[in-house]
């Protein structure tokens, strides 16, 4: 075990060495947004009252990828799968690169590998949550507070 800060986690991640699957990837980038854990106290005190929602990722495969698709993403599905019994698999002929230039509404995770994710989100968190820090593990290109 090893105490490391949001941005330290995402480095050692990137630099492959530790793995965490994208819901941890995700609040970790959520987590990016605070300098402090009393910042952190104040936020989820305040937005506490305001309610949540029941998230379930949906998990598109294309042809040289995947994406993790979140509520509010224009491709996540109406009536998703919660509990599997459908057996829903959605998957594309399309590549991801195809996909993200069509789209326009983004609330999702690219999985190229198991040490390179990148996060889009370009929608209104709900219930006063705070949306995480878009970063591609491709480069440094985000500014964490931490």
């Amino acid at each position: 075990l090893q105490w490391s800060s949001p941005p330290e986690a995402i480095e050692r991640f990137k630099s492959q060495e530790i793995r965490f699957p994208p819901p941890q990837f995700y609040e970790f980038c959520r987590l990016c947004n605070f300098s402090s854990l009393s910042e952190l106290h104040k936020f989820s005190s305040e937005r506490a009252l305001e309610g949540c929602e029941c998230w379930m990722p949906v998990m598109l495969t294309a042809s040289d990828g995947s994406i993790q698709l979140l509520p509010g993403d224009e491709l996540y599905p109406e009536d998703p799968d919660y509990t599997g019994e459908k057996k829903t698999v959605m998957s594309t002929d399309k590549k991801v690169e195809e996909l993200m230039k069509e789209g326009n509404i983004f609330h999702r995770i690219v999985i190229k590998n198991i040490h390179n994710y990148a996060l889009y989100v370009n929608i209104q968190a709900k219930y006063k949550h705070i949306n995480p820090v878009t970063i591609n593990c491709d480069s440094s290109d985000y500014n964490s507070k931490l």
